[in-house]
């Protein structure tokens, strides 16, 4: 069974930033997106993986029989897009999407170039939505179908 890439790491989130994201605009919102989902999730970040800043964790098992640890809301700063991993795909955050404002999507994560081209409080309601489905159903909505 193939080992899961993203998990727990000791890496210092503040660390992380300042060695990874050379731009002041991407540093300045990775900040304010640290603080928001802290405050969102009651939980303190961590380094996920190589570039992944998680807050919360829960253990989730597939029928597979592969399973794992992952942050219940996230995000990596890349150099192209911000990757926001706030996304199940549930009849309200369907709703609420097309009021986020400027993204693209694939089947789970959200990318943004900049957090000024989102609604701050439409994505506040996006990831309690996902940590409310994820405690509820211990996994990612991605994996359902």
């Amino acid at each position: 069974m193939a080992k899961t890439k993203t998990t727990y790491t000791e890496v210092d989130v503040k660390d992380f930033l300042n060695s990874y994201v050379d731009n002041e605009q991407k540093k300045a919102d990775s900040l304010q997106l640290i603080e928001l989902m802290q405050e969102w999730s009651d939980s303190e970040p961590k380094m996920w993986g190589a570039s992944i800043i998680g807050f919360g964790n829960y253990h989730y098992k597939y029928a597979s029989g592969h399973e794992g640890d992952a942050p219940v809301i996230g995000f990596s700063p890349r150099k192209a897009a911000f990757s926001l991993y706030v996304y199940s795909d549930t009849e309200k955050s369907k709703l609420l999407l097309p009021n986020l404002g400027k993204f693209k999507m694939s089947k789970a994560c959200i990318y943004i170039k900049k957090l000024s081209d989102i609604d701050v409080s439409i994505l506040k309601e996006l990831c309690i939505e996902s940590i409310r489905y994820i405690s509820e159903h211990h996994e990612c909505s991605c994996r359902i179908k």
